[in-house]
């Protein structure tokens, strides 16, 4: 699993987290490049953001082998057997905690700008980092956490490594962790995007989330003609909660549903960008994940189109009830499938008003796509050879009006330079053309 940047993280991983928000959690982010990770899980589980602020205690000739480490409010996490084996004295233990806490009280105060820390008393703690390589410091967080007064400790990162992953389950209350992957060599190396997270973001982070939650993301209102509607919603498909980010302009006729296959997700740069466009002209966009992250490293799930377009269908008709006007959907590699073969149903989807394809498997539908009515434009890369053969099969399927379109020179992700925005006219047209004409 490949994090675009720590807040792509956050997002997911506050999926897999759901079953804490009913026990009102406190999080707490390790600073600093957990911060960004667990201000996404706190604004998801509309839970209250602190920090964690953990110095561990190295042997003073060996400083990479802790024994122990300290947190505010004076805890003092100490492995009385390495301080046995290390042969460590009250003078080398005092020597080593006096410059830490000196450090600890600076980042504490320097991260909170004047705001106290939040009590952890009989409470539910997630603490979060984004990501672990061998689980030491974190695990010292934990530590201080349960010290602190917390009644049940969760630890949740996005990736860490098998080993470091199997001793933090049996060591916690719960450990939550999106990846495991074999070939683990550094955090980083799961990030598109994994620069260093500054001072003064964790501040701005942690200002932001004690101003108050954010509307809660469940049903939006209709949107009134005059003022758009930005809001993350929860959607109920299958008995599958599924988060998404609905946006509506003002005035807007039509509302573009996004569905995600393989190896993207509501957080896309690339769905994101086609989005935008769509939204500068006018039409809504709904990008929602049809996977809950547990079932983005499940090759079945991600490739049973009768379950994701079960899942599509019954998104479509909670959008019908809270929006007006036609609706139509985009869709992505097996995201494609599952929106040709949800417009094919008898249900919500039934009467979608247009289909747009990018890079996708249309083939996936098979049988079903005989019965697709809505007006279907197919986008694949000029290079993606295979991908052509296997859009140009299905083209032959469908009854309905389609159309064809190859970028030059592109891949199947249409990152050369001009590409992405070329799908994205070709999407936005389209939809202007068979969904705006309906309203």
């Amino acid at each position: 699993m490949l994090f675009t940047d720590r807040a792509d993280a956050g997002c997911r991983l506050a999926e897999a987290l759901r079953h804490l928000e009913g026990e009102d959690p406190v999080v707490l982010g390790l600073p600093r490049g957990g911060v960004p990770v667990a201000f996404q899980v706190a604004r998801a589980l509309h839970a209250p953001l602190d920090v964690i602020v953990v110095r561990k205690l190295g042997v003073p000739y060996q400083r990479e082998l802790g024994f122990g480490a300290i947190g505010e409010g004076g805890v003092r996490v100490i492995s009385d057997d390495i301080v046995r084996r290390g042969r460590l004295t009250e003078s080398d233990l005092a020597s080593v905690e006096h410059a830490e806490a000196a450090e600890l009280a600076r980042q504490a105060e320097r991260f909170r700008a004047g705001r106290q820390r939040l009590p952890l008393d009989a409470r539910t703690v997630i603490v979060v980092d984004d990501g672990v390589a061998t689980g030491a410091t974190a695990a010292a967080a934990c530590e201080v956490a349960r010290a602190q007064g917390a009644a049940r400790v969760v630890l949740a990162v996005p990736v860490a490594p098998p080993d470091a992953a199997e001793r933090l389950r049996t060591a916690l209350d719960e450990f939550v962790c999106l990846s495991t992957p074999f070939a683990f060599s550094a955090v980083g190396e799961w990030y598109r995007d994994f620069s260093q997270t500054p001072d003064d973001e964790v501040v701005s982070l942690l200002a932001q989330a004690a101003e108050g939650p954010e509307e809660s993301a469940g049903t939006p209102e209709e949107p009134a003609a005059d003022e758009d509607v930005e809001q993350e919603v929860a959607i109920d498909a299958a008995g599958v909660r599924l988060t998404g980010d609905l946006m509506v302009p003002a005035g807007a006729g039509a509302v573009v549903m996004f569905a995600h296959g393989s190896g993207s997700s509501r957080h896309s740069p690339r769905n994101r960008l086609v989005a935008a466009a769509l939204n500068d002209a006018g039409l809504g966009t709904l990008l929602f994940d049809l996977l809950t992250p547990a079932e983005e490293n499940n090759r079945a799930k991600v490739f049973d189109i009768e379950t994701l377009a079960g899942r599509l269908a019954d998104a479509t008709g909670w959008l019908r009830g809270r929006t007006a006007g036609p609706v139509g959907y985009f869709g992505a590699s097996t995201g494609a499938a599952a929106a040709l073969r949800a417009a094919a149903g008898s249900g919500s989807g039934a009467d979608v008003g247009a289909v747009v394809s990018r890079g996708g498997r249309p083939d996936l539908a098979g049988p079903h796509l005989s019965g697709v009515r809505a007006p279907t434009l197919l986008i694949v890369g000029g290079n993606d050879t295979m991908v052509i053969e296997l859009n140009r099969a299905a083209q032959t399927a469908l009854r309905c009006e389609n159309q064809l379109e190859i970028v030059p020179g592109a891949t199947h992700l249409f990152e050369e330079p001009g590409a992405l925005q070329q799908v994205a006219d070709l999407a936005r047209d389209w939809f202007l053309t068979h969904l705006v004409k309906q309203v």
